[in-house]
Order: C-alpha cells, then sequence, then structure tokens
C-alpha cells in the first residue's frame, strides 16, 4: 500500500467516524450561533409592542444591527474629523465606536444559518435580504473610507493548491 493510499484510508476513516459521532461539545461556530440566535430573539421579546419571530422582517434585523453599534470596538471616524481616511491616526478624538463590518457580516451568516435551522424558510429568511446586503456593504465601504484603506477582496485560492494531503486541508473540508 502507498502512502498516498494509507492517507486516503485515513481520511475516510476519519470522515466516517465524524459523520457517526456527534462531539460531545458544539463547535465555536456551534456556540456562536446559539448565543447570536437567543440574542436576536431576545431583543424582539424586548421590542414595544414585542415582535414574534414569525412576524420578524428585514427592518427588524436591521434596527438589531444598528442597536448593536453602541457595543461596537471599531473606531468610525465622521467625514469631519481631521483623521478621517488615516489609516493610523496619530491621536484620539471623539469619533463613535462602531461594530466591525466583519463582524456584523458574521453575524448575519450565522443568524441566516441558524433561521432556517429553527424552522424558518430560505425564501422567507429576513437575514438573506437584499436589504441586508445593500446595508452590509455601505457599512463595509464607510468603514474603509474611514480608515482610508479601500476595501479589496480576498481572492479565493483553488483547493489544489491548500496543501494537498495535510491535516488542516482535509478535516477543513466538512461540509454537511
Amino acid at each position: 500500500m502507498s502512502s498516498s493510499d494509507r492517507g486516503k484510508d485515513i481520511a475516510e476513516e476519519s470522515g466516517a467516524h465524524h459523520r457517526h459521532q456527534q462531539p460531545a461539545t458544539p463547535s465555536r461556530y456551534e456556540s456562536q450561533k446559539r448565543r447570536d440566535w437567543n440574542t436576536f430573539g431576545h431583543y424582539l421579546k424586548n421590542q414595544r409592542p414585542p415582535v414574534a419571530l414569525s412576524q420578524c422582517n428585514c427592518n427588524h434585523v436591521l434596527d438589531f444591527l444598528r442597536y448593536l453599534d453602541q457595543f461596537g470596538k471599531t473606531k468610525v471616524h465622521v467625514q469631519g474629523c481631521m483623521f478621517y481616511g488615516q489609516p493610523d491616526p496619530p491621536a484620539p478624538c471623539t469619533c463613535p465606536l462602531r461594530q466591525a463590518w466583519g463582524s456584523l457580516d458574521a453575524l448575519i451568516g450565522r443568524l441566516r444559518a441558524a433561521y432556517e435551522e429553527n424552522g424558518g424558510s430560505p425564501e422567507t429568511n429576513p437575514f438573506a435580504s437584499g436589504a441586508i446586503r445593500v446595508y452590509l456593504r455601505e457599512v463595509r465601504d464607510s468603514q474603509a473610507k474611514a480608515r482610508g484603506i479601500p476595501y479589496k477582496k480576498k481572492k479565493k485560492k483553488p483547493i489544489s493548491s491548500q496543501g494537498k494531503g495535510s491535516d488542516e486541508a482535509s478535516s477543513a473540508m466538512h461540509f454537511s
């Protein structure tokens, strides 16, 4: 048996093992997704009047994202700020702290998945709305301009160049 055949057998056994056994503790992603889902549910319940999940739409999601800004840790310079457009400002300023675009983007991804896992239909998923994509694009662009660093989309590497045969590459490819 060649070393590549042995590696293939090990990978297949490993894959089969993962399919039949649930991990004892949820992954970091699953835990975060559950936490995010619960937070969004509490947000809806605390609205006046409370909003049922079945009545939730993209406007509620946009309001939730704006609400989260108050807990942000990313300094976003306003256009009148002398540091607007500077990647490394030399002194502090009074510009607001906001949620970083990447954090919001990841949050929406987790909530979009959680919505469907909790019985929601993909066709009615408020987290998949075009309005949410537009909002995220505007946040991304405005934060990039405020920092003076234009956003450049990262190119995805082809699968074949991601270190064939390494444990990391094979373990990261489980999509189910």
